[in-house]
């Protein structure tokens, strides 16, 4: 398929469905995977799963709908993994 060693990715709506999905394939193909949704909970659980297939991930709490909240994270999420490449715009409102 292709390779995304070195990229990050941040993946709204991540902790179920397509949104999980989305993540996973992302985290198979290498990149680093910020798994956002506004269930934290639910978003560790899955970075737990991408750890555990050998990836790199990190939950993040985030509503969409919270322009200051979605600024706040994506400058969490660069200061963690150094870059942002990918954005998956998955979250319903």
């Amino acid at each position: 398929m292709f390779e995304l060693k070195n990229k990050a990715a941040l993946v709204t709506g991540a902790r179920r469905g397509m949104g999980k999905s989305h993540c996973l394939a992302l985290a198979r193909q290498g990149a680093k995977v910020a798994v956002t949704d506004i269930d934290l909970k639910e978003c560790e659980e899955v970075v737990k799963e991408i750890k555990n297939q050998g990836g790199e991930a990190a939950a993040f709490e985030m509503d969409v709908s919270n322009a200051k909240e979605v600024e706040q994270v994506f400058d969490e999420v660069i200061k963690k993994f150094g870059r942002l490449d990918i954005l998956v715009n998955n979250a319903g409102i």
